[in-house]
């Protein structure tokens, strides 16, 4: 992370900080407001108006994009930067969050997840190793592992199984990784529980990875 991310100015009475992120396409001040473009645009807003906003970064999505138009497509057409019209740094989501907004769709096994699509109803299995796959294609500054993003009034004995397969995939992702180019971001689960959360930060910051999603 200390190659990548620099912190440039801390509040003596808190923990707000000031850091600048470098990537491949760009840095990226934080902290910083990161506009969502789940299927490769920012809705009703042009790639020249959000940098005339001062707009940073942008936010694609693996397992929406996968589905259409595709990410070969994509790596085809000269990858998400071209695709979308922007030249600056954008973070693509693993598609664990479709994991829980898209709960009555999919199976979770350990392998990964298989998904029926909202589209056509065909069937998708995304495992770490596809959601590495997918980003590495789509050419995105940071990807995020898969992990599964559980609704907040599951019981404990879940939260703590669905959180050590969250570990055993950040695992496999970093195994998967084949871009020097690409930072790769772990996102740390635990649910509503503290120490569930206290525990998987600590096993995640044991892995080599270049930033932490909380």
């Amino acid at each position: 992370m200390a190659d990548h991310f620099t912190i440039i100015a801390k509040d003596r009475n808190t923990r707000a900080r000031l850091g600048i992120l470098n990537t491949a396409h760009g840095s990226v001040e934080t902290p910083c407001f990161m506009p969502v473009g789940t299927q490769g645009t920012v809705k009703a807003v042009l790639p020249r108006d959000l940098k005339a906003i001062g707009c940073q970064i942008l936010l694609g999505n693996t397992y929406h994009l996968n589905l259409r138009p595709g990410a070969e497509l994509i790596q085809r057409l000269g990858g998400l930067h071209k695709f979308m019209g922007w030249d600056g740094p954008i973070l693509t989501d693993s598609g664990g969050y479709q994991v829980f907004s898209l709960g009555a769709m999919r199976k979770i096994s350990e392998e990964g997840v298989r998904f029926q699509s909202h589209l056509d109803g065909s069937y998708h299995l995304l495992t770490p190793e596809k959601a590495v796959e997918i980003q590495e294609s789509l050419g995105s500054d940071i990807a995020m592992t898969f992990d599964e993003c559980i609704p907040h009034n599951v019981d404990r004995e879940y939260v703590r199984s669905s959180t050590e397969r969250t570990l055993r995939w950040a695992q496999r992702c970093l195994r998967a990784r084949t871009r020097s180019d690409q930072l790769m971001f772990a996102i740390v689960q635990g649910g509503m529980h503290e120490d569930l959360r206290r525990w998987c930060v600590d096993e995640t910051v044991r892995m080599q990875f270049e930033g932490f999603a909380v």
